[in-house]
């Protein structure tokens, strides 16, 4: 067992951070799931309403790595009430040549938050218009702080507004903001926060939506990465016809857990689909946003290839 590798969560904080280089990590690995090679089964989810929780399993074979993960991911969202973060979880990576485990990283969701921001920011780079500026956050948490910073890395941001289910929770995070030099401000009416916005980002664990399709701009462009599980759901249903671009991470993955989901469940989408996914879009087999009159959404239900790929970006800075 000495050779395995077992890294806790603040060393991994010490050296893993979100920033450009992370963002083209998790690009690439898209861009490989467009292809053949990547072995990506689906996604092992428990819901357990019983206690307001899931528990996800995710992994991806992703030929040229070293080493592939296996990630436990727990949300259990009555935790922020017993001061716990309402994430947790670890990945297992092994060998790609011999299976055998190379390393243990006990994250406690760490990895998870910053690959999913991370896709946020791939996202927006592929999706948005290179000069979106103002940005809404719908959501309060972890995660809204997190793909916030992930725009601001992939675009010109200059002013954001956050609303929240909990208004006070909004104008907290709204004030960390602007303390942190970005002007940001709370707004308590939905429709009001979004309009104006070239960036819309839904962060939430809503199960009804959030986000009403009526209230999209021409121009704008949605990330919707609250749906990861069958029981969710952030936007408007309608929305998704109206929308002039829908991209999806995995298309498998958005039928059964995504918005597209819900699209298809309130009969207003039908297969057979020609969605393309984000990966077809950055290796250049789908066109992404055409015009700056558009109105995109990406719907981001989390990939395994984004654990992998994460997995040995992390590995490598131990090396």
């Amino acid at each position: 067992m000495s050779d395995i590798l077992i890294l806790s969560e603040e060393q991994l904080r010490g050296r893993i951070h979100l920033d450009a280089a992370l963002i083209d990590v998790i690009e690439n690995a898209f861009a490989a799931l467009a292809g053949d090679a990547v072995v990506m089964p689906p996604v092992l989810s428990m819901h357990l309403p019983q206690v307001n929780g899931e528990v996800d399993v995710k992994t991806a074979f992703v030929p040229g790595l070293p080493g592939f993960a296996v990630k436990i991911s727990p949300g259990f969202f009555d935790n922020p009430a017993k001061g716990l973060p309402s994430t947790s979880g670890l990945m297992v990576v092994l060998s790609t040549e011999t299976g055998r485990v190379r390393a243990v990283l006990l994250d406690n969701g760490y990895l998870t938050d910053l690959r999913t921001a991370a896709a946020g920011g791939v996202a927006a780079r592929h999706l948005s218009r290179p000069d979106a500026s103002r940005v809404t956050i719908m959501g309060a948490g972890v995660q809204a702080r997190l793909q916030l910073r992930a725009l601001q890395i992939v675009r010109p941001i200059t002013a954001a507004t956050i609303w929240a289910r909990d208004p006070a929770k909004a104008v907290a995070l709204a004030q960390q903001i602007t303390r942190d030099g970005l002007p940001a401000r709370a707004e308590t009416d939905p429709r009001a926060a979004v309009a104006g916005a070239d960036i819309i980002v839904t962060t939430t664990p809503a199960t009804a939506p959030i986000l009403r399709a009526e209230w999209l701009q021409p121009g704008q462009h949605v990330t919707a990465m609250g749906s990861d599980q069958p029981g969710k759901n952030e936007l408007d249903p309608t929305a998704l016809a109206r929308a002039d671009l829908y991209v999806a991470d995995r298309l498998a993955q958005t039928r059964i857990m995504g918005e597209l989901r819900v699209a298809i469940d309130a009969g207003v989408l039908s297969p057979p689909f020609a969605f393309p996914e984000l990966g077809q879009i950055i290796a250049g087999q789908h066109p992404g946003r055409s015009t700056d009159a558009q109105i995109t959404i990406a719907d981001l239900t989390g990939t395994g290839v984004q654990d992998t790929a994460i997995a040995s970006h992390a590995l490598s800075k131990f090396a």
